[in-house]
């Protein structure tokens, strides 16, 4: 059950709207396709109502930065990253980000589901009726799996370089970051990859942070502004920085898909290969001494 009410526009601009997605659809979906060439073409339509030959003639300068062969992404820099996977998705990302700023991105009727046919073509795995709001990053997009009816609201990072799964009803509130990727408190270029998991029908609400490695699990909660380092079991509610589980939902007794006590992880992984073994324990806990407050000294002149 939804709180939403459906909402109808014109029989023609839906149409029109319809035709543009299968068609785009379909051309994606050509292994023989240009990507590049296609995401410069729809971008140069949609920001500068014209053809990409006609824009190189009016704009040269705009013109080569909505072709994706001309910008570089974050994550292009990142070793983890695979060349091949990331340049078959990269002008798709860029399609999808810069799309978002024009009005084809800001009117919901055309752009959720724009980004319901580019995230079938990036994901690892997507399922029916996949609802992204504008303003979402990935790190690299060919990292995700999404399953059915997952809701991502508006300015949200998915740091998907380790891996990220959203797993069936699942909604992931505005500003909220969900990383999949450590870095050493001693040694900033050791990076440690570990894949992050949102649960059945879990809900990640509003500026909260989700760590990598994290398990929530089916139905449970992470309230708004807290900062998960660690896990929450089925129903539970974490709240708090760090999060804890403080609350759980009144539910009857279910069998979980995702149970973060029971749940097979995968297995972590290294991103740079100057550091290959596992990161040890690099901090301390304060011991009593460094907490008692020393005397004040107050000096005489």
């Amino acid at each position: 059950m939804t709180w939403l009410k459906p909402v109808e526009i014109g029989q023609d601009a839906q149409a029109a709207f319809n035709e543009f997605l299968r068609d785009l659809d379909a051309r994606l979906a050509d292994p023989g396709a240009d990507r590049y060439v296609l995401a410069a073409e729809v971008l140069a339509q949609m920001m500068y109502g014209r053809s990409y030959a006609q824009l190189q003639a009016d704009a040269p300068l705009a013109a080569l930065n909505v072709d994706a062969r001309n910008v570089t992404f974050e994550a292009e820099y990142y070793m983890a990253t695979d060349a091949e996977q990331f340049g078959r998705v990269k002008p798709l990302l860029w399609l999808w980000k810069n799309a978002d700023l024009t009005p084809v991105g800001q009117n919901p009727v055309l752009g959720i589901p724009l980004r319901r046919v580019l995230a079938g073509h990036v994901f690892r795995r997507v399922g029916q009726e996949f609802k992204c709001w504008q303003n979402v990053e990935f790190s690299v997009g060919y990292n995700m799996e999404v399953g059915d009816h997952v809701v991502v609201h508006r300015h949200v990072l998915l740091d998907d370089i380790g891996g990220i799964e959203l797993h069936d009803n699942a909604s992931i509130s505005d500003y909220v970051n969900v990383y999949s990727h450590t870095h050493s408190v001693l040694d900033g270029p050791d990076v440690t990859l570990k894949r992050t998991v949102i649960g059945r029908g879990a809900r990640v609400t509003y500026h909260s942070t989700v760590l990598a490695g994290s398990v929530i699990s089916d139905d449970a909660m992470l309230a708004t502004h807290a900062l998960l380092r660690g896990d929450i079991p089925p129903h539970g509610i974490a709240m708090g920085v760090p999060a804890r589980t403080t609350r759980f939902k009144l539910r009857p007794p279910t069998q979980a898909h995702v149970d973060s006590r029971s749940f097979e992880r995968a297995p972590e992984r290294k991103a740079n290969p100057e550091y290959p073994e596992p990161t040890p324990v690099q901090t301390r806990r304060p011991a009593e001494e460094d907490a008692t407050p020393r005397a004040l000294v107050t000096e005489e002149h």
